[in-house]
């Protein structure tokens, strides 16, 4: 089946865009461990106990997907990682925005409050990394991976 190069180079750009923005907001958070620490305690749904176990670990998760996403090894994991990932925020912010609170979300180590503007945001990651997963992007990635329609 032939590919449409329209369609290669625009999952290179989402593959390349939603890499970064995970790469800048999981060093942040490395930088930072007590303020993520902070955001995750201000979402009220995580018990006290494993709020640290959470604020160390995630942001690794989110360097390292990141980077392998730009470098385009495991797409479709590094993608549904992300993605996942996410899909979690955005629900916990959704849960926040219901219950009434009002904080900054600890995304990106700067004033970013939680709200519709955030949700819009999350939305239009999720789509990109949906798309990363049906489709795969393969070009000018260093792995073995083939395209598989």
């Amino acid at each position: 089946m032939k590919t449409n190069k329209f369609l290669e180079y625009f999952l290179l750009l989402a593959r390349i865009v939603l890499g970064f923005i995970f790469v800048y907001a999981g060093a942040d958070k490395i930088s930072n461990p007590e303020s993520f620490s902070q955001a995750i305690q201000n979402y009220r749904l995580l018990p006290t106990e494993i709020i640290n176990f959470f604020a160390i670990t995630l942001p690794w998760l989110e360097l390292t997907s990141g980077l392998l996403l730009i470098f385009g090894i495991k797409v479709r994991e590094n993608s549904l990682i992300l993605t996942s990932m996410l899909f979690v925020f955005t629900l916990a912010v959704a849960i926040s925005m219901i219950r009434g609170l009002n904080f900054n979300c600890g995304c990106f180590g700067k004033p970013s409050p939680i709200g519709w503007q955030k949700l819009g945001e999350n939305f239009l990651m999720l789509v990109l990394g949906f798309v990363l997963i049906v489709y795969n992007s393969t070009l000018l990635n260093f792995s073995d991976e083939k395209k598989s329609d």
